[in-house]
């Protein structure tokens, strides 16, 4: 089944290029480094690094000895590296964790009118050619799952040996998407949407007021009933939370996704067709609202079916578990679980070793101290 109708209040836009998003005086039209925005910025556990990758600056974290595998932890749209900090202290006595801020996250460069796939992939290539120099796991969630799919498929030869897709929106990113649900046809699209509109190209806007205030009269109804509905099933909010994270966070991104131009040059079925390593693929909280037909969730069952029989095509296993109430961020708000979880698979490829911290250490993120 295909679902590419368009946008109820109106067609797909011209899909707009760096020209068309302001002058050179306006801040949308500037790439901002860390320095142009330091207040927003808080102090975490690990410390934190840039490399210069020609075109942008990109963040970093690392934890662990070189003499372990190596580890790359991909966040999602509206996180930052520091999502996995709890993540990065259950594995780093056997694993070597480098976490990133893609552009347009954290401290890395945001970059207007910069914001695909093609773009974010080839950064991690360089990352992981001048930083991390040797192979290594590609593991990340959401739109960072995309982005082990796109690594898993397009790095050179030797950079990833296995990745990790944590509920990855494949194909429901795309605007016509070759099977399931599109990203005007989900949860997320319209919240991308609404929080470029209030927020601004690059804080342009910054109105989170007004933002909070018109959720309720301009999302669709449908929305605030399928959030309250992930909350009651997860036990979690549907998102890491708003501040700080939403604050480090490009809201352009949000447009990218919107419009298409995120994956306009990125098929996903392609892509899927040239995965050259294991993929480990975890699926969480879904399912089809019943009056609107919109899928709450990142991916359907039927497009993670599609995705399997694409990946097995190209001669590489595909392992798949599912955790239908589990929220979207499993590694943000049960750290223990996506370590129990992703580390067994790993040591059953023969790519490191299962490790299993007890279910208190550390605490689940909702149960945490404010």
């Amino acid at each position: 089944m295909v679902l590419n109708d368009s946008d109820p209040k109106g067609p797909v836009p011209h899909l707009k290029g760096p020209t068309d998003q302001s002058s050179h005086d306006d801040v949308r039209g500037r790439y901002l480094e860390a320095s142009d925005h330091e207040d927003i910025f808080k102090p975490h556990a690990f410390p934190e690094h840039t490399v210069d990758l020609g075109e942008v600056r990109l963040n970093y974290a690392v934890a662990g000895s070189d003499s372990n595998p190596a580890l790359l932890l991909i966040p999602g749209q509206s996180e930052s590296w520091w999502g996995y900090e709890s993540v990065m202290r259950l594995l780093s006595e056997s694993y070597q964790l480098y976490a990133v801020d893609l552009r347009g996250q954290g401290r890395s460069t945001w970059t207007p009118g910069r914001y695909t796939l093609d773009n974010f992939g080839n950064d991690l290539v360089r990352f992981i050619d001048l930083v991390i120099k040797r192979p290594v796991v590609a593991a990340g969630l959401s739109s960072g799952g995309v982005l082990s799919a796109w690594l898993s498929a397009f790095a050179k030869p030797g950079q990833i040996i296995a990745a990790v897709y944590e509920d990855p929106p494949l194909f429901l990113m795309e605007l016509t998407p070759a099977i399931g649900h599109s990203i005007r046809q989900s949860i997320a699209g319209p919240l991308f949407s609404t929080w470029h509109k209030w927020l601004g190209p690059q804080w342009s806007i910054g109105n989170e007021a007004g933002m909070n205030e018109a959720m309720a009269r301009e999302l669709p109804s449908w929305i605030p009933r399928a959030l309250a509905e992930i909350m009651s099933e997860t036990k979690t909010p549907p998102f890491p939370g708003f501040v700080p994270e939403l604050k480090e966070y490009d809201p352009e991104w949000g447009d990218a996704f919107w419009s298409g131009r995120v994956t306009s040059a990125c098929d996903h079925e392609n892509m899927l067709k040239h995965v050259k390593v294991p993929v480990f693929f975890t699926h969480h909280f879904r399912k089809v609202d019943e009056e609107s037909g919109k899928l709450v969730g990142a991916i359907s069952d039927v497009q993670v079916g599609h995705a399997k029989r694409l990946v097995e095509g190209a001669g590489v296993s595909f392992t798949y578990k599912s955790f239908p109430d589990m929220s979207h961020a499993m590694h943000w708000t049960d750290p223990v679980l996506y370590v129990n979880t992703v580390t067994e698979w790993l040591e059953e490829k023969g790519l490191g070793k299962a490790v299993r911290p007890h279910p208190d250490q550390p605490p689940k993120q909702e149960e945490k101290a404010e």
